[in-house]
C-alpha cells in the first residue's frame, strides 16, 4: 500500500541500518534513492563536540584551538588578572585579559617580545599610582606618543598588530 511520508509512523530511535528515502538531484533530474542512517550521518559535518553528541552545550573550556573561522564567540567575559605590585610583565596567558593594577605608588608594565601577532590585553589603573608602559625588545606606537594610563579609573588596551610592534589606546597620557 503507498502511503504520504507525512503518513507513515515516527521512528522515535532509528537504527544505523535503518533506510531513508532520498531525493538525488545532482543532474538536474530528480531520482529517489536509498540511503541508511548509518552513511547518512557519516557525511555530517558534525558528529560530536568534545566528545559529546547530540544535543551539545559549549562551554568556554571546550574551546581549545582558539580557531573561530573568523566568527564571533559572544556571551564571554574576559578573565581578570588581578596585579598589586609595582612591577608587571606581561605573559602570553594575558591575552585577551584584563589586567587590573591596583597600587598606590607608581606601576610599570613591561611588554616582552614574543607575544605573537594579535595579543591584545586591557589594562584598568584602579590605584592611584600612574601606570607605565615599557618596551623590551619590542616597539610601543600611540599616536600622540603616550606611554602611560592618564590616571586613576583610566582604562587602555595594547594590541600587537606586527610582531613585537603594539599599538597602545585608550585613555593615555605622556
Amino acid at each position: 500500500m503507498n502511503k504520504k511520508i507525512t503518513e507513515l509512523d515516527n521512528l522515535a530511535s532509528p537504527a544505523g541500518a535503518d533506510i531513508l528515502a532520498i531525493v538525488d538531484d545532482v543532474a538536474g533530474t530528480a531520482t529517489t534513492k536509498k540511503v541508511t542512517a548509518t552513511n547518512l550521518m557519516g557525511l555530517a559535518p558534525v558528529q560530536s563536540v568534545a566528545g559529546q553528541t547530540g544535543t551539545v552545550t559549549v562551554s568556554a573550556g571546550d574551546l581549545t584551538d582558539g580557531n573561530f573561522d573568523g566568527e564571533a564567540i559572544l556571551g564571554f567575559d574576559a578573565s581578570i588578572n588581578d596585579q598589586t605590585g609595582t612591577a608587571y610583565t606581561l605573559l602570553a596567558s594575558d591575552n585577551g585579559k584584563v589586567v587590573v593594577l591596583d597600587n598606590g605608588s607608581a606601576v610599570t608594565v613591561t611588554v616582552p617580545s614574543g607575544l605573537g601577532v594579535g595579543f591584545n590585553c586591557s589594562f584598568v589603573q584602579k590605584g592611584a599610582g600612574q601606570v607605565t608602559f615599557s618596551a623590551s625588545s619590542t616597539t610601543i606606537n600611540n599616536r600622540q606618543s603616550h606611554t602611560k594610563i592618564n590616571a586613576q579609573y583610566g582604562v587602555a588596551s595594547i594590541v600587537a598588530y606586527a610582531a613585537d610592534t603594539f599599538v597602545l589606546a585608550g585613555d593615555t597620557a605622556s
